[in-house]
């Protein structure tokens, strides 16, 4: 279905003189590319470098944070039991 659409339209600009021979065609212009994999000439990329300790960086970066979000839910869930307005037992049900 798509190469029926492409030659239709192929057909349509050159008949209207739209498309001049050696130009690039309007198909490949709106065609996706992945300019972070290739270039503009289509050859792709050399692989990029690797992040020395990068797990040790990730945890040293989401450990804290997440230890802090627990004591602050914790606290919350304290919170809310001492003043009644939710307590497990309603739960119950």
């Amino acid at each position: 279905m798509a190469s029926v659409v492409g030659r239709t339209s192929k057909r349509f600009l050159r008949s209207a003189k739209l498309w001049r021979h050696g130009a690039p065609s309007p198909a490949s212009l709106l065609m996706p590319r992945r300019p972070a994999v290739t270039t503009s000439t289509g050859a792709v990329l050399p692989k990029p470098g690797t992040v020395p300790f990068g797990i040790l960086r990730i945890s040293i970066a989401v450990l804290p944070f997440l230890y802090l979000g627990t004591l602050m839910s914790q606290r919350f869930a304290a919170f809310l039991e001492d003043y009644d307005i939710f307590l497990p037992s309603y739960d119950d049900d």
